[in-house]
Formats: C-alpha cells, sequence, structure tokens
C-alpha cells in the first residue's frame, strides 16, 4: 500500500498549537505545591470537593443514550458559543500569573474514597470558555461549583483571588492514580483546552496529544476545533482500577456524545465511543486525532544551530493496513505543508510513536523527549473505507505542534446525518507486541558523493541509510542472503545493499537516489530472506527542495 501525497504552500489556514498552551496540563507536580515565598496568606484550608444535588442520576443505565439524544438535538439547532462569565482580569493574566495557580492536592474530588483523584484547572488566561463538569456515582448526579478555597494564588497570581465568581466552571481536569507504585497517585490524565486530552503510562511524561475530534484540518477554509463543553465523572468505587468518563461535544459543524473508560497501567489504554450528528455538511471529519511535534532528527537535511541532535515528541507514523502490511513513516519538518494519506478498508491500527529512547539522542535535561509517549489507536468494529492521513506542518519552534494524524472516512458526513466510532486507544513506549516483524530503528540521509570522488554528482543525489532490527533478524548469521526490496515513484536508484552492522544486532539498507528534477520521490523499502518477508515497510517521501 502507498501514500497518496498533496503539497500545499502555505500552511496559513491550519493554526499552530502552542505547545505552552498545551502544556500547561502537564506542570510538573512541584508547580503544585503551596509556594513559601508567596506574598499572601494561605487561605483555610478546603474541605474535598463538595456536591450539590440536581435532579437527574446520571449513574443509572442509559446515561449515554441520554447523552446522545441531547447531541442529536443540539444539532437540529444553530451552533450557540460558550458565553464565558469570565473577569476581563482573569482573561488577560499572563502565562506567569495563570502558572502560579495552584490546586490545592488535599481538596481533590473522591480523595481517600477511590483509586482515582480528580484535580481541576481554574479558568482565565488562553481557557476563556470554562467547562461544567458533573459528578455520580453512589449519590445523585452534581455540578461541581467553582470555589477559590480550592487554589492556592501564589505570588503574580496574588491580586486575582476572589475575582472569580462561583458559577464561573473550570478549565479543564486531571486524573490521579498510583500508576508507578501504591506509594503515590500519579496525574495519568488531563482533559483541558478545545477536545483535547493526555494520558501516559508508568515511566512517561506527557507529550503528544489526542483530540476528540479534528474538523477541515489543512484545508483552505481553515480549521475548525470542536470543543468538549460538559463533561460527567463517574465515582469508582474504592478499589475499581476503571474510570469511566462521559463528554458532550459541540461546534459550529457538529455535536457529539463520547464515552471514555480508562484503564491505567502499563500500558495505559482508554476505549473510546463516539456518536457524532452533523449540524452542517462537513468537509474532511478527522476520526481518532493525534498531534504532536517534530523539529528535526536524524533524517534532518539541514543544518540546525542548536546543540541537541534531536528534537521532537514523536519520529514516526505507523500504520497497521488491513492487508497485513505494518507501514513506518518516518516524520519530518519540511519546508511546506505537506499532507500525505494511506486509503485503506477497516484498517487495524495507525499511531505517531516515539521510537527513539536514547537519551543521548537528545541531550535534554528539561524536556526529556526520550520518555515521551507514543498513542495507537486500535479502530473497533466496521470503520469501511477511508484514508489515515498525515498532516506536516513547517515550525521553527518546538512550542508549536506541527503534525496531525486521523482518519478521514470516505464517506463525507452531511447535514443531519450521524456517524458512530469505536476505538481503544493506547499510551505506551516504542514497541508494540502484535508488531512482531523487524523494525525501522532510524533513518539517515546525506550526500550521495563518495570520500574523495574526483567528480563528485550534484548535491541532488543522496544516499539513505535505513536500519532495522528485531525479530527473526536477531535469529541470522552476518551471511545470510538478506534482501532489500525498494520501489520508487520517480527518480533512479543505485548501489542498494544490505549488511550486518558490528554490533550484531542490527541490519543496514542503504541506497542512493538521483532524483528526477523537482519531482518527489515516493519510496518503500523492506527487507526478505528468500520469500519470507522480515520487517514492516519503510516508507518515505524525499521531496528536492529539502536541501
Amino acid at each position: 500500500m502507498r501514500f497518496c501525497l498533496t503539497c500545499k504552500s502555505s500552511p496559513t489556514q491550519t493554526l499552530f498549537l502552542s505547545r505552552r498552551w498545551l502544556s500547561l496540563c502537564a506542570l510538573p507536580f512541584l508547580l503544585w505545591h503551596h509556594n513559601p515565598l508567596a506574598q499572601i496568606a494561605e487561605p483555610p484550608k478546603p474541605n474535598p470537593v463538595q456536591e450539590s444535588a440536581t435532579l437527574t442520576d446520571i449513574a443509572k443505565p442509559g446515561l449515554f443514550d441520554a447523552l446522545s439524544e441531547r447531541a442529536r438535538k443540539l444539532a437540529k439547532h444553530d451552533y450557540e458559543p460558550i458565553h464565558a462569565n469570565i473577569p476581563s482580569e482573569l482573561a488577560d493574566m499572563d502565562y506567569d500569573q495563570y502558572r502560579a495557580i495552584r490546586f490545592r492536592p488535599e481538596a481533590a474530588l473522591w480523595r481517600g474514597q477511590s483509586l482515582f483523584e480528580i484535580q481541576l484547572f481554574h479558568p482565565g488566561f488562553l481557557y476563556r470558555e470554562p467547562i461544567i463538569l458533573h459528578t455520580a456515582g453512589d449519590t445523585p448526579e452534581s455540578v461541581l461549583q467553582f470555589k477559590q478555597a480550592f487554589f492556592n494564588y501564589d505570588g503574580p497570581a496574588a491580586p486575582l483571588a476572589g475575582l472569580a465568581p462561583g458559577n464561573i466552571g473550570f478549565a479543564g481536569f486531571r486524573v490521579h492514580y498510583p500508576l508507578n507504585s501504591n506509594e503515590y497517585k500519579d496525574e495519568f490524565l488531563v482533559f483541558q483546552g478545545a477536545s483535547y486530552f493526555r494520558l501516559i503510562g508508568p515511566g512517561l511524561l506527557y507529550g503528544l496529544s489526542a483530540r476528540g475530534l479534528a474538523i477541515d484540518t489543512a484545508e483552505p477554509k481553515g480549521e475548525e476545533f470542536p470543543v468538549f463543553r460538559e463533561f460527567w465523572l463517574i465515582k469508582p468505587a474504592a478499589e475499581e482500577n476503571r474510570l469511566v468518563i462521559y463528554a458532550l461535544l459541540d461546534s459550529p459543524s457538529i455535536s457529539g456524545a463520547y464515552r471514555f473508560e480508562v484503564l491505567p497501567g502499563a500500558p495505559t489504554e482508554m476505549n473510546v465511543e463516539a456518536r457524532l450528528f452533523a449540524r452542517q455538511d462537513i468537509v474532511k471529519l478527522g476520526v481518532a486525532p493525534l498531534t504532536s511535534m517534530f523539529m528535526w532528527g536524524e533524517n534532518h537535511t539541514r543544518f540546525v544551530d542548536d546543540f541537541r541532535p534531536e528534537v521532537h515528541d514523536s519520529d514516526g507514523l505507523l500504520v497497521a493496513a488491513s492487508n497485513g502490511e505494518w507501514i513506518w513513516r518516518p516524520l519530518s519538518n519540511h519546508r511546506m505543508l505537506r499532507v500525505s494519506s494511506l486509503s485503506d478498508e477497516n484498517p487495524r491500527g495507525f499511531g505517531l510513536l516515539q521510537r527513539d529512547r536514547d537519551f543521548e539522542h537528545y541531550m535534554d535535561m528539561e524536556a526529556r523527549y526520550e520518555l515521551r509517549p507514543s498513542m495507537w489507536i486500535m479502530p473497533q468494529g466496521d470503520w469501511g473505507k477511508g484514508r489515515i492521513e498525515l498532516v506536516e506542518i513547517p515550525s521553527d519552534s518546538e512550542t508549536n505542534d506541527n503534525l496531525v494524524a486521523y482518519w478521514v472516512p470516505a464517506k463525507a458526513m452531511k447535514a443531519g446525518s450521524s456517524a458512530t466510532y469505536s476505538y481503544r486507544l493506547r499510551s505506551f513506549d516504542h514497541f508494540l507486541p502484535e508488531n512482531a516483524g523487524a523494525k525501522v530503528i532510524r533513518t539517515r540521509i546525506g550526500w550521495g558523493a563518495n570520500p574523495g570522488q574526483a567528480d563528485p554528482p550534484p548535491k541532488s543525489k543522496r544516499k539513505f541509510v535505513v536500519d532495522f532490527r528485531g525479530g527473526e533478524l536477531d535469529n541470522l548469521s552476518p551471511d545470510a542472503p538478506i534482501e532489500a526490496v525498494l520501489q520508487q515513484s520517480s527518480g533512479n536508484i543505485s548501489e542498494l545493499t544490505v549488511r550486518r552492522l558490528p554490533d550484531d544486532r542490527t541490519w543496514r539498507a542503504s541506497f542512493k537516489l538521483e532524483p528526477d528534477g523537482n519531482n518527489y520521490a515516493d519510496m518503500r523499502l523492506f527487507l526478505k530472506l528468500r520469500d519470507q518477508r522480515l520487517s514492516e515497510v519503510w516508507s518515505y517521501v524525499w521531496y528536492p527542495d529539502a536541501l
């Protein structure tokens, strides 16, 4: 299977996602402790979040059906934006002020009653459209009311204390669970901003994000960002190790009901069901979207004035196609917006991975990119025909997310139509046990000249080095007759070879490409031994303007 390519000259209609905006939900836990240097007196210790009862008991069976019916009815009416009740002082606060507002851990929802605890985010700064949070479980449904006592207003945030009205709502929430040890509850899941959320497994740090839905990504009219307007948090039993969350999604084009079943562990997984109702015709519906960042890596061909060899949250798109192939597409930071897609019917899975786990390949003591998670989408049920689309946006800052991957159904959603998508999302480290063959561990590219060559070729001639490891390669002798199978859409290939490296673990395929003028070369390469395929497919596109 081959990717279909689209090149666009300008990314101006695709919104960059500020990583500062997203990283506020991933501040180190130390930032949430009381600052002894704060210039204000410590307010009274709050009781854990109290619940004000309402008439609806959402813990009853049929909650998801009721929420779906509400979403269906919403889609029959014009979209109504959220009317924020935020004082200007909160809306206009800066990054340092927002970071200085810290939730008090002792006020966490379900503290001392469950393995899970919920901490809340203060509205304001970039989060000017607060959400409504409901809880349910062993009590009737309740709406969580904002209270100043839930938060410390330290340092530059001290003047903001007392400005928020009681009905203001929250900017989001994060979930804690004893993920790495039984003695401490780690933050492992966060919902904050539009339909974004993050989740991690043991030993990992926040990196890429998942989203509820993507609409018209990389389209000329600009992207639409649906918002989770309300959440229902279902209180687990005391020793239960799963958490169920419901959410109502809304946007000018669509509304939807979501059910998340969260299963923390190694790996952390989430079962997602989305019931969608179109309010308008939608040009491009992006299902199960993932958003990440890639600045430069081993395959980068332009000089970077930085001490760090690599900077990225993800280094490749992995696809498990319906025909049984595993396809690895290394990521790039191109000069212009690039959109590529792989057509399929009922794919087995796709995801953005961070395979490189060696600190010395990043050398960043603060970002710790080698600890960023991978995310894998496993479709459940019949997704039909469509395509997996990858959007790569040019970027000059690691504070921007510049990658998006999602599923686009072949049948477009029209106003008044509905659709349901179910999938399992897995947050893990770098390899999937299902992908048993040899895997690409690195891709390197350089000038195709030989050292000391008297009449060297033009710089456009490139040498590619693709290293594989694992699977049956571990059991083969150095002289095994392994072949590389290489196909390209344009250009001329020469000097294709395969050999084992001195580490006795890695096999290298290398070749030279002479491009056909300004035409890109879409390439596929895999290893085989006689009639046995040994590896996943390396899929790469070389653009002559990359130099």
